[in-house]
């Protein structure tokens, strides 16, 4: 028996503080997934509700253009990269662009002040790019790429010749069966100024 336990005392010595971390780490992650595995602990995937279409538009202030058309078009494809992280090619479902505008008063006039196209500027635009996508719902909101899709999300868009910054200013979650009246719905509510 003292053979034993002086082996065991020897044992304790060589071992040091690192080897018990490392014992005690390998020991916690088997414990983490067993409880994952039995499902008392929900991963991120169990979090998704549904997937489904969404459809966000994409604001961007001050794009400079001086050719005759504005270079996005409706109903191409638009490649965006999210937080200037790569993502994929999106239907473009509309596009508004509308010159810089600048408010100026009145003097002799029932209006206070009247809204003219900024003649100093002609070559600014303002643009809204309506696109669609296939989202994971969770509670949090729609999340395409990994990203959660929100209100502010810094998203670039760019085409053959093109390269625009601008931020998610309106989501809908939208059912298939309900795609195009909502379309034609968030289209005639559009005026940028």
């Amino acid at each position: 028996m003292d053979k034993f336990i002086n082996k065991a005392k020897e044992l304790v010595k060589k071992i040091r503080v690192v080897d018990f971390i490392i014992v005690a780490f390998v020991v916690i992650a088997l414990v983490v997934g067993f409880v994952t595995y039995k499902g008392y602990r929900q991963t991120a995937d169990k979090k998704i509700e549904a997937t489904s279409n969404i459809v966000f538009k994409v604001y961007m202030r001050g794009v400079t253009f001086s050719g005759k058309d504005i270079p996005i078009k409706k109903g191409e494809k638009t490649f965006i990269s999210i937080r200037n992280v790569p993502y994929s090619d999106l239907d473009i479902l509309d596009v508004k662009a509308d010159r810089r505008k600048i408010v100026l008063p009145t003097l002799n006039s029932k209006k206070v002040v009247i809204v003219v196209e900024d003649v100093s500027q002609p070559d600014l635009y303002d643009v809204v790019v309506t696109l669609t996508d296939k989202a994971k719902i969770t509670k949090d909101g729609a999340v395409v790429g990994g990203n959660k899709v929100k209100l502010g999300l810094p998203i670039t868009l760019e085409g053959v010749d093109y390269k625009f910054t601008g931020s998610v200013s309106d989501i809908k979650v939208v059912d298939t069966v309900v795609d195009e009246a909502l379309n034609k719905d968030m289209n005639t509510t559009d005026d940028v100024q």
